[in-house]
């Protein structure tokens, strides 16, 4: 089961009490104060850990509580400090406060962390308040409570390459082709129900990931057909390449699905338009293919590639394309 958004409540430790405690030694007649200082408390730490997808491990758990720090003893004994408790999420995660729903961090690396939850200090014992004219003090200090916050995880695929398009228009099929992905394949609307990745090997030392969007439909933005939960996947993608279907199932207009799929874009976020685009009229088999794709070049007054993931037809230039606009720009995220 995919899950790209999840609440979870954080709630770190508290710090440990301080002690009261004197010395009682049978040849010490001057004993003093020797009450130790209470532990820190756990905080809870969010990490991007590299190798994971997705946040379907969170969902077993709504309480991530980190342990309190212990108390302190006599003998000027200080308590242990509680561990962090560490919450293990994809690279790509955005991390919000649920209840003020501001960001608190977006883990965009793997090996980024933050705090959600910080733990409390611990208390100090009665021998940090001897003075000279306090020689047997009995204050102390209790620990601080630890910080607690309800959170809510969401998580945009990090890929070089986003694919982009009708139900339908072939962005499994490529992805499976150029990469060891193995994502649904069929000839039905809305096969892919999830962000794939795959990793496309250009040759010995360059490689990029490739992520294939689940289908978008007129109204996506709004939440039509699969919503618009997967449009934020395409948001971390530094170059989007749009496919489109030379004869759609549904009998529409190829070029007027491209337009579709660019106004949904725009509506979800008009910096996407903003960025390096490839666009291929896939199944260059068919009949209207390269019809489809003189139109579609006339329309855009720019270069579309005709391509076919099963005959392997243009992919060698898809790619070519897709490599030298990752090296030409970084990606705009």
């Amino acid at each position: 089961m995919f899950i790209d958004e999840v609440e979870i409540r954080a709630e770190a430790g508290k710090g440990g009490d301080g002690c009261v405690s004197f010395r009682r030694e049978k040849h010490v007649p001057r004993g003093g104060p020797d009450g130790g200082d209470g532990g820190d408390g756990g905080s809870v730490v969010l990490v991007a850990r590299e190798g994971m997808d997705n946040l379907a491990p969170l969902t077993q758990r709504a309480l991530w509580k980190a342990e309190n720090g212990r108390p302190g003893q006599g003998a000027n004994r200080h308590g242990r400090s509680a561990d962090d408790l560490l919450i293990f999420v994809p690279p790509g995660t955005v991390v919000y406060d649920a209840e003020h729903g501001h960001v608190l961090k977006d883990l965009a690396r793997p090996g980024e962390s933050v705090a959600a939850a910080l733990g409390g200090k611990g208390g100090k014992g009665n021998s940090r308040f001897k003075s000279a004219t306090n020689r047997a003090p009995r204050q102390f200090t209790p620990g601080d409570p630890g910080e607690a916050r309800s959170l809510r995880l969401e998580l945009k695929s990090i890929a070089d390459v986003g694919l982009v398009g009708k139900p339908n228009a072939g962005k499994s099929t490529l992805l499976a082709r150029l990469s060891h992905a193995r994502p649904e394949i069929a000839s039905y609307p809305f096969t892919t129900k999830q962000p794939h990745l795959g990793r496309v090997q250009v040759d010995y030392e360059r490689t990029f990931v490739m992520a294939d969007i689940p289908g978008l439909i007129e109204g996506a933005s709004r939440g039509a057909g699969l919503g618009h939960e997967f449009l934020r996947h395409i948001q971390r993608a530094g170059i989007i390449v749009h496919l489109v279907e030379p004869a759609p199932a549904d009998h529409t207009e190829p070029t007027e699905n491209y337009r579709t799929i660019r106004a949904e874009l725009k509506s979800h976020d008009p910096e996407l338009l903003e960025r390096p685009e490839i666009v291929a009229v896939t199944k260059a088999d068919l009949p209207d293919a390269e019809h489809v794709r003189q139109r579609l070049a006339e329309q855009t007054g720019g270069e579309v590639l005709l391509i076919s993931a099963v005959t392997g037809q243009g992919l060698n230039d898809l790619v070519g394309r897709i490599v030298a606009a990752l090296e030409g720009d970084k990606p705009a995220w």
